[in-house]
């Protein structure tokens, strides 16, 4: 949808910021601004900023460089940044989250991989801009939620996250946006609403509340599930064609690097019982 319909058309900028206010004015109602401490509350806006606000910056300024497929190809290094985040958080390397996670972008390059465009660096290190964000962001969130308030009822507190977004992309359109190229279609609305109240507003709401149930190898394969996925879902509803054996043997893998990482959970889950 953004690659084809807004990139190059509708500011980026303008599209980000109807993404996150959106999002924000469904979680608002739910706010509970005496539940937590404000220190929490602005680790879940810093969280927001970067996962979404600084990420979405990054990721619409990359189709202007780069083609579809390449964006895809370009985020499987996304689950090597969230085990390196967090290891290096917890002062430590763990070797079972960086194996489960490389074989996960093993399986996903095996699906997208697809020759690339002259000058096409440029847009690589956006797109890893928009990964780091990203990584940083969810796994921040699993952190502040699991430390702070394990047991909350997380659509109480998601609007800070989204606030935290806002008051990221508020500024940068009003500073870097181009008015003269906002929506002109239905169709680049309808869009836009979409991305915001669902991929956006339920979408990050789902996917962070689940981050804060599985460890963070899990976590970080994960993240390239939207890659099969995704063409999965190309395949039923927009006819696009697929190559139906690389889907088949990249998500092979990808389920291989999720076995292999829950493996070692359940050996590492032994070693400290035994301790």
């Amino acid at each position: 949808m953004i690659g084809v319909y807004l990139a190059g058309q509708v500011d980026a900028w303008f599209s980000v910021l109807m993404r996150v206010a959106l999002a924000t004015l469904i979680f608002l109602p739910f706010l509970k601004l005496r539940q937590i401490d404000g220190k929490v509350a602005l680790k879940l806006m810093v969280c927001g900023a970067l996962q979404l606000g600084i990420m979405y910056g990054f990721y619409y300024q990359s189709f202007l460089y780069l083609s579809v497929p390449e964006v895809l190809l370009f985020t499987v290094m996304t689950p090597l940044y969230a085990t390196l985040i967090n290891d290096i958080l917890n002062r430590r390397i763990n070797f079972g989250f960086a194996t489960s996670a490389l074989i996960a972008i093993a399986g996903a390059i095996t699906i997208r991989y697809q020759g690339i465009d002259e000058g096409f660096i440029k847009g690589l290190l956006i797109v890893q801009g928009a990964n780091i964000c990203f990584a940083a962001g969810q796994v921040g969130y699993k952190r502040v939620i699991e430390k702070q308030h394990p047991g909350l009822a997380q659509r109480t507190v998601f609007g800070w996250f989204f606030l935290g977004a806002l008051a990221v992309v508020v500024p940068c359109y009003l500073l870097l946006g181009n008015p003269e190229k906002l929506p002109t279609t239905s169709t680049q609305w309808g869009i836009l609403i979409y991305l915001g109240v669902v991929a956006s507003g339920l979408g990050y709401f789902a996917w962070n509340k689940g981050a804060t149930l599985v460890d963070v190898g899990t976590l970080a394969v994960a993240n390239n599930l939207l890659i099969p996925a995704g063409i999965v879902v190309n395949v039923l509803f927009w006819n696009r064609d697929a190559d139906i054996l690389r889907l088949t043997i990249g998500g092979g893998i990808i389920l291989l690097a999720l076995w292999i990482n829950d493996k070692f959970n359940q050996r590492m889950s032994t070693t400290k019982a035994a301790v």
